[in-house]
């Protein structure tokens, strides 16, 4: 079993099949993780 962690805030993105238990990182779809957020706050 894997899993695919967000590498910026950290949420489980999804589980999936794998012969050893692994993470891995990417990003999930949230926009602030995604960069697509306006910087100007």
């Amino acid at each position: 079993m894997g899993i695919l962690v967000c590498q910026e805030c950290n949420a489980t993105i999804e589980y999936f099949e794998d012969e050893k238990v692994s993470v891995l990182y990417g990003k999930c779809p949230h926009p602030h993780c995604r960069g697509e957020e306006d910087g100007d706050e």
